[in-house]
């Protein structure tokens, strides 16, 4: 689903009123129905009790407009200003004397009145419409005590367009935001909703049509978007293919102490596809990875006496890689010098495309030159925040996605930003937000599964700008598989791999 900036949306809300002729009010009043629709169904009881908190901007219009829906299907309602009264819009205006009209006010906020504490403390839904998208300072003052209030009162609350107090672009919690049960946004989400803390504070999103015409929305260019199940299709595959017909991929990684790693990156590989998978790992762990590896071809490469890669283990695994066409630097290498240099060495003389992972890209560090030199070679990084931080990415300011988009942008590379929400990263500057996905995958093992994923879709022939963000899509989806048939608590890499075949199913057409 593409994503719009908070600048987007005021320009397609101006160029409907301004070059279309939609009235404004009309627009208002199609964004509070959907917003008293959510309310409705999220209530305790309906009709029952509820309280708007409304700002003085156009935000707060759209809960004006929505107490009196709500009052009109028979809420007690309570709709309250959280500003300044000489603020209020015009149409924020037009709001309340149709509120009065229908026999509702709106009354200032009073967090000091017991009376009013009591009355809201037996509502049955909140409706938070204080701030909109615009929101780039912190909460202060009145408005981070009503905010303070719907996160205490343990009262569903629906926000309307996005959580007051969330960063619309970037996801940054500005001081305090509100945790919603459910967030009515209007035309297309925005990043704020996926991104960030922002993702935690959303809940349930619903994304409501107000009026603006498709074309002016379509006209747009969107180079952020989500990941969909829709988006996700594989080919069906020819009756008379062989093979080496879905790509020879080679994986080098392992070490002594690490022999999982590896194993479980070939295993994915394997489950999702990959016509041949040659496994490169040191010498002392290669008898574990061949009792382990019943599909893939694990071979023995010069290793140290610490049980990692040496030196010589470099030109050994060229001669393997002349075959493939895709390979796969980093499960279970370990970090020392020596292997740091063998990953560097080939990083400057392998002209396939390469997928960088855990320790693959820690021998980055310090040498981010080596990553600038494959330009115009495909080069995917997959490191959690603090691969990120150690190869020089910029997280400090909270802005995730665009501090992935800026990286892949500067090194020419695709980069998967894993964590909550993964954000795949292209050097275009687009991006793509994944929104699957659960905390039973935070173990360890799962960046190697999702590492063999990604090789194994890149050897098979997809192209990145498909195969990377559809692979970061079935493995968060096979892992929520995991999570309803095991528990997050139980589940393992192992059982994610296992996963796979079904969900890859599911999407070939």
């Amino acid at each position: 689903m593409r994503i719009a900036t908070a600048e987007q949306m005021r320009t397609l809300d101006r160029r409907a009123i301004e070059e279309r002729g939609v009235p404004s009010l009309e627009l208002m009043e199609r964004a509070a129905n959907a917003l008293a629709e959510a309310a409705i169904d999220t209530a305790a009881n309906a009709p029952g009790r509820a309280v708007c908190f409304c700002g003085p901007g156009n935000n707060g219009g759209d809960g004006v407009a929505c107490a009196r829906l709500l009052l009109e299907a028979g809420f007690e309602v309570r709709c309250i200003l959280v500003g300044q009264r000489e603020k209020l819009t015009c149409d924020t205006r037009a709001m309340e004397a149709r509120l009065a009209a229908a026999g509702g006010v709106l009354e200032p906020f009073t967090p000091d009145d017991p009376d009013f504490a009591a009355w809201c403390l037996k509502a049955d839904v909140m409706v938070d419409a204080i701030f909109g998208i615009g929101l780039n300072t912190e909460v202060r003052g009145d408005a981070l005590t009503a905010v303070h209030m719907m996160n205490t009162c343990d009262i569903p609350v629906v926000s309307a367009d996005i959580p007051s107090g969330v960063e619309a672009d970037t996801g940054r919690v500005l001081g305090e935001a509100v945790r919603a049960a459910r967030t009515v946004t209007f035309t297309l989400p925005k990043a704020g909703h996926y991104v960030g803390k922002g993702g935690l504070c959303t809940g349930v999103l619903t994304v409501a049509d107000i009026g603006i015409p498709r074309d002016l929305v379509d006209g747009e260019d969107y180079p952020v978007q989500t990941v969909e199940g829709a988006d996700v299709r594989l080919p069906v595959r020819p009756r008379d293919a062989h093979k080496g017909d879905f790509g020879k991929v080679y994986l080098l990684g392992g070490s002594v102490g690490y022999t999982g790693a590896p194993v479980f990156a070939a295993q994915a590989a394997v489950r999702s596809g990959a016509g041949l998978v040659t496994v490169g790992v040191p010498a002392p762990v290669w008898p574990i990875a061949a009792a382990k590896l019943d599909e893939a071809m694990p071979h023995p490469l010069p290793a140290g006496k610490e049980g990692q890669l040496s030196l010589e283990a470099g030109e050994a695994a060229m001669t393997r890689l002349a075959g493939c066409g895709v390979c796969l630097i980093g499960p279970g290498l370990g970090r020392g010098n020596g292997v740091a240099a063998v990953v560097r060495h080939l990083l400057g003389e392998i002209h396939l495309p390469v997928v960088l992972d855990a320790d693959g890209i820690n021998a980055l560090e310090g040498h981010i030159d080596v990553l600038d030199s494959r330009r115009g070679l495909h080069t995917v990084l997959t490191p959690h925040d603090g691969e990120f931080v150690r190869l020089g990415g910029e997280l400090s300011s909270g802005d995730r996605l665009g501090a992935a988009r800026a990286f892949a942008v500067e090194h020419a590379c695709c980069l998967v930003l894993k964590g909550h929400r993964t954000i795949t990263a292209f050097p275009d500057g687009s991006a793509y937000i994944n929104t699957n996905g659960n905390p039973g995958m935070a173990k360890g093992g799962s960046g190697d599964v999702l590492a063999g994923l990604i090789l194994s879709l890149l050897g098979q022939g997809l192209p990145a700008r498909q195969a990377v963000p559809m692979a970061v899509w079935l493995h968060g989806e096979a892992g929520e598989v995991c999570a309803r048939a095991i528990g997050e608590y139980g589940m393992t890499p192992t059982d994610v791999i296992a996963a796979l075949p079904a969900v890859i199913e599911e999407h070939v057409s």
